[in-house]
């Protein structure tokens, strides 16, 4: 959404109904077509901002921040000021290849939560011109009267 509903107020549940009815100008018969209309420019969607994602560079970089991996780095230069060359290829190797994998690892499950994230279509009952009906989730605007049924999921918090 591109704004706070009007008079945002943290505590909607302890209000009256009609009181809530009264500050979102609107019924118990829900929204009309014009209504909704009116408040989708103001509002806009009903949808949260993505995730913000790091660039490649920076999530291959973050796997090198691990304990594990820092001991392994010191490993390393201890072996390289004691010239054991083959050594501190190695661990350096193991370092870089793990880095590796874990960026590969995270490309895929980033992917992959896209991906579930695009099939979930979330849908909401809600009663506009006097009638029940589905909409999509991200179509609701403040003031709507939406149905809440034992079936309903809310999305994790």
């Amino acid at each position: 959404m591109t704004g706070p509903p009007p008079s945002l107020h943290p505590d909607w549940h302890s209000e009256s109904p009609q009181s809530v009815f009264e500050t979102l100008q609107c019924t118990p018969e829900g929204l009309s077509s014009e209504q909704v209309d009116v408040r989708r420019p103001k509002y806009g969607f009903n949808r949260l901002r993505p995730p913000k994602k790091r660039g490649p560079l920076l999530r291959f970089l973050a796997q090198f921040h691990n304990l594990l991996i820092y001991v392994l780095i010191a490993a390393a230069l201890m072996t390289a000021a004691l010239q054991h060359w083959v050594d501190t290829g190695v661990i350096f190797a193991v370092v870089v290849l793990n880095a590796l994998i874990g960026f590969i690892q995270e490309g895929k499950a980033e992917r992959a939560l896209d991906a579930i994230r695009n099939l979930l279509s979330q849908q909401a009952s809600v009663r506009r011109d006097g009638h029940s009906r589905l909409v999509d989730a991200t179509e609701l605007v403040p003031g709507d009267v939406v149905f809440i049924s034992p079936e309903t999921r809310f999305p994790p918090t």
